[in-house]
């Protein structure tokens, strides 16, 4: 139970988190309406925190578009703790969004600045909370003797394995994976026509949805290290033209919940397959 608590406290920051960013974009928005164009064209994130500061502190929309692009690459940089590859390039971005946006009346503007401020401490406060919680949960995982099963698992760390631990318990609860899965709301209702592959049935909102999440977020970091979720998340992908990563990440999941299944239920380490693409 005290894992448990950590996780779901965990699962609400990182909504609180998206929520603040989003409301934070739609600050942006308003301030400097082209910016997440022209920054995503480039690679780059207005959420970053050199961006945060840049949109938040000391400069003025203006001051930023009148700034020298050479003096405006190296106060990227300089924010940035010089990590930055293309300083320039990104300075370009802001300073074309600056200039082709619309201009906000002073008493407006002025009003946004008060709103993005508050919401970058926001965000960097969960973000911190969040990084606490990560090591709270670190510190606990490791003595659950199921720990080492999931995190032989390339890209399953300590977080994501506590997250479905905490959920699943006793795996001896689920008779098979199949019933893990429905826990988890990971499964669909079956539509009219009979198709099987759930092409257009939406999957069911029931389930334990701490589970859901976790088991979701966990492989969609495996299928970057696994070539064999790597191929089936591709498959999935291209086999329809609508939420094309939604749906194939849950797929994916279910896959994935399978060999959760085995691991725990076997208590073994994870093999890599022979074959890596499923036919």
């Amino acid at each position: 139970l005290a894992l448990q608590h950590l996780t779901r406290t965990r699962y609400q920051l990182i909504k609180q988190l998206v929520r603040t960013k989003q409301h934070f974009i739609e600050n942006v928005y308003y301030k400097c309406n082209t910016l997440s164009k022209e920054l995503k064209a480039e690679g780059g994130s207005v959420l970053s925190a050199t961006l945060v500061t840049l949109m938040t502190e000391d400069y003025t929309m203006d001051q930023l578009a009148e700034m020298p692009l050479e003096e405006f690459a190296a106060l990227i940089q300089k924010l940035g703790n010089y990590r930055f590859k293309n300083p320039a390039g990104i300075a370009k971005a802001i300073s074309k969004a600056i200039r082709s946006s619309y201009r906000l009346g002073q008493v407006h503007q002025d009003s946004v600045d008060i709103v993005l401020g508050v919401l970058a401490k926001e965000i960097r406060s969960i973000e911190k909370l969040i990084k606490e919680l990560d090591k709270a949960i670190d510190d606990l995982v490791v003595v659950l003797p199921e720990y080492q099963c999931l995190t032989s698992i390339p890209g399953i760390g300590p977080v994501y394995a506590a997250g479905i631990l905490a959920e699943i318990g006793q795996i001896e609860r689920f008779s098979d994976e199949t019933k893990l899965a429905k826990y988890a709301g990971l499964y669909w209702r079956q539509n009219q026509s009979g198709k099987s592959e759930f092409e257009n049935t939406p999957m069911a909102k029931r389930g334990n949805r701490y589970l859901r999440y976790y088991l979701v977020e966990a492989t969609n970091s495996v299928r970057r290290y696994e070539a064999e979720y790597t191929a089936y998340y591709k498959k999935k992908y291209a086999e329809t033209p609508k939420h094309k990563h939604k749906r194939a990440i849950v797929l994916t999941a279910r896959k994935f919940t399978r060999l959760v299944d085995t691991l725990l239920r076997n208590h073994q380490l994870y093999m890599p397959p022979r074959s890596v693409i499923e036919k």
